[in-house]
């Protein structure tokens, strides 16, 4: 029996530092999906398993995939502002 194929799908992830350690991970094109890790790297891991899981799910239901339009609407930068004290 042959392989079932792949789809590769890309989201923009958000990470924040948790309150409580660890880090809190979010994908905005997939609302509600929110997930955690301890280390930045077991946060990765851990969003990616949500993510296949969400869009497992939304196959099973035959609702669409959302596209991830966060990359074209955003633009992030670190901007160095002085201020004189």
């Amino acid at each position: 029996m042959a392989a079932a194929a792949e789809k590769r799908h890309h989201y923009t992830v958000v990470f924040e530092p948790a309150e409580e350690g660890g880090y809190v991970a979010h994908v905005p094109a997939l609302p509600g999906l929110w997930t955690q890790g301890e280390t930045l790297a077991e946060a990765r891991e851990m969003v990616k398993d949500a993510i296949a899981g969400h869009i497992e799910g939304l196959l099973k239901s035959g609702d669409p995939i959302p596209a991830d339009d966060a990359r074209k609407q955003t633009h992030e930068e670190v901007l160095e502002v002085a201020v004189s004290v």
